[in-house]
């Protein structure tokens, strides 16, 4: 059964957030919600999840799930708002632990923050099947960018996070806490064995200059065009240019403050004893390349 599929673009962030549901009046999910954060005043809005919920309520949608692919460095999540609203469960990949662990240690955060993935209401297994509604989904791990990252195969589509882009963008970096750039020509090569004309859903798009914003390709453009790892380039020859771009990118402009908010499932830290949530800044860690 092919899903129904709506898609918002966030301009500040260059994120799509995917509604996917099953029929109008019936069952959906949301995939990478944004949370909107102006880093000067350190303010937070629901502006990018309003519009989802406009769209879930105009359908009469009951939404089952709100769906990570990984814990994301470029925009703070609002899963915990859309979680209150909808009742929607909050999931991602098992493998979140792990990145968890890293930045535990990396913001020194509190004693108590567990490293276990508990503030996700479902760990989703390589190969785990769920519903939603009458749709047919399963999980598939797909690390590399993030050790965590998860890709929702739903009916004819999938949905593959950060983990490729557009063709004439490429894929993800490797160069965070815990990537991998063989570890993630493994994984698209997983995800490009699928038959040609699945619908790949991207989480971001960059596009080049006089290109609009884009979300969809199929594996069979992935296979011809990305610019990165389209047939013919092997292994090897991924991993060299994976480390020699990783090697030009700045750090994402939110990354300081999505990444602590992220693991904790879109929640903030705990409150102050003045009522006030405070993010941590890791001064000179992450040194700029040279």
């Amino acid at each position: 059964m092919s899903p129904r599929i709506h898609s918002l673009y966030d301009p500040v962030t260059a994120t799509i957030t995917h509604i996917v549901y099953d029929r109008p009046g019936g069952h959906a999910a949301i995939i990478d919600p944004v949370l909107d954060f102006d880093p000067a005043p350190a303010t937070t809005r629901h502006d990018s999840a309003t519009r989802l919920l406009r769209f879930v309520h105009a359908e009469k949608l009951q939404v089952d799930w709100i769906l990570e692919t990984h814990a994301h460095a470029d925009h703070l999540s609002d899963a915990q708002w859309l979680k209150q609203q909808t009742g929607g469960r909050i999931a991602v990949g098992a493998r979140i632990a792990e990145v968890q662990r890293h930045f535990k240690d990396i913001y020194q955060l509190e004693a108590d923050f567990a490293v276990d993935g508990s503030q996700f209401d479902r760990l989703f297994a390589d190969d785990e099947p769920f519903r939603i509604g009458t749709l047919e989904a399963t999980a598939l791990a797909v690390p590399g960018h993030t050790p965590a990252d998860i890709a929702y195969r739903i009916g004819d589509a999938v949905f593959v996070g950060d983990t490729l882009f557009m063709p004439d963008v490429g894929t993800a970096r490797c160069d965070f806490p815990g990537g991998d750039a063989g570890q993630l020509y493994s994984s698209i090569r997983r995800l490009l064995s699928l038959p040609d004309t699945t619908g790949l859903y991207h989480c971001h798009d960059y596009p080049p200059a006089g290109r609009p914003p884009a979300w969809r390709s199929t594996v069979a453009a992935q296979r011809r065009d990305n610019v990165h790892v389209h047939d013919g380039i092997d292994e090897q020859a991924f991993i060299a240019e994976r480390h020699r771009r990783d090697a030009t990118l700045a750090l994402p402009a939110l990354m300081l403050a999505a990444i602590q908010i992220n693991i904790r499932a879109g929640a903030m830290p705990p409150a102050a004893g003045n009522g006030i949530a405070y993010l941590r800044i890791p001064v000179d860690y992450f040194t700029p390349h040279p």
